[in-house]
């Protein structure tokens, strides 16, 4: 496991968007900002949820605000998000959830039909996913302040004790699988604004993932070594983060990454690396290569994952560098995410 931050300087004389965008710069604001400050060893490691150990078992904790604009697009809205994200960083780390906590922060003048809405998707996604939401705290600012509405949720869960998951269980030779298409969510968040001349039949993959996570424990539990749910920065960054951890390379085929034609064709128009496009609703797993096909069989019989594909492995050599093998059999180094291409999509 993760033992200590080297950290990246931070001298930057304002907070930018790209501060949030889960790339180079929101490494930079946490490692040399927050953490300083705040310090203590569980948050040094980073996950997707703070693990507690107690006389009962280790509990899972987490937090996350979302801020997403518009604030409903195809596949979801503001409110099932709030409840998936979260519910995801629990299920990446292990854990089942148990409850949430929602936090609403609402503009003055926003319509009680539009808040209604949201408070009845959070509500839907979290009886679908059977985690009740226990407490919460609403607050209204002056209009102008909050566009519209932002949510904070925070969950607790049990980590299941038949996983042992973490980047310093990670091995070369191990496998990287991702359980489908990735971009769906980004690119779909950024065309609802209308802001561009571009239409695709799209919706966001917003989702829970706790059923690929039963499924992969039920069948390949031993062989699990670390989950990610790639939202903010996409997979580029999420496995940037886990060679950097591990200071082994991540080796990628480009032609067995599944991205659907109309998330490639929006990229290619924009400039943007599907590889950097977030995702709300897919699982990138590593996993041991003697358990890699019962891993794969499991995504794949989850709804949804139908698509999930081996896109990779770990290997000793670029060290601590994420490459992918093009389709004309080059290699080129993908790296973390730079700026903030696509603000505000979660």
């Amino acid at each position: 496991m993760r033992a200590t931050i080297v950290g990246l300087p931070f001298h930057d004389s304002t907070i930018e968007l790209a501060h949030g965008a889960g790339g180079k710069a929101s490494r930079r604001l946490i490692e040399g900002l927050f953490l300083p400050l705040l310090m203590n060893p569980m948050l040094a490691e980073l996950h997707d949820a703070a693990l507690l150990a107690t006389g009962h078992g280790t509990l899972a904790l987490t937090t996350d605000a979302f801020v997403v604009r518009p604030l409903r697009f195809p596949g979801g809205s503001i409110g099932e998000l709030a409840v998936n994200g979260t519910i995801n960083d629990l299920a990446v780390s292990g854990a089942r959830p148990l409850a949430l906590a929602a936090a609403f922060i609402v503009e003055a003048g926003l319509s009680s039909d539009v808040l209604r809405a949201e408070v009845e998707a959070l509500a839907a996604a979290a009886a679908r996913a059977g985690v009740p939401v226990v407490t919460g705290d609403t607050k209204v600012v002056e209009h102008g302040k909050a566009d519209g509405l932002y949510i904070v949720t925070t969950g607790l869960g049990f980590v299941d004790p038949r996983l042992r998951l973490g980047s310093g269980f990670v091995q070369p030779g191990d496998r990287v699988l991702v359980s489908g298409p990735i971009g769906d969510h980004g690119i779909t968040v950024l065309l609802a604004r209308g802001e561009l001349d571009l239409e695709a039949d799209l919706v966001s993959d917003t989702r829970p993932l706790t059923p690929f996570v039963d499924a992969l424990t039920a069948t390949a539990a031993p062989g699990l070594r670390w989950m990610r749910d790639p939202t903010r920065g996409g997979v580029a960054t999420a496995l940037n983060e886990l060679a950097r951890d591990t200071g082994l390379a991540v080796v990628l085929e480009e032609e067995a990454i599944p991205v659907r034609d109309a998330v490639r064709g929006a990229c290619e128009v924009l400039g943007l690396d599907p590889l950097h496009i977030a995702n709300e609703g897919q699982l990138l797993v590593v996993v041991a290569p003697e358990w890699a096909d019962a891993a794969l069989a499991a995504l794949r019989s989850v709804p949804g994952g139908q698509d999930a594909a081996c896109i990779g492995t770990i290997e000793t050599h670029p060290p601590g560098v994420v490459t992918v093998t093009t389709a004309y059999g080059g290699r080129r180094v993908v790296d973390m995410l730079v700026g903030d291409p696509l603000p505000r999509i979660c």
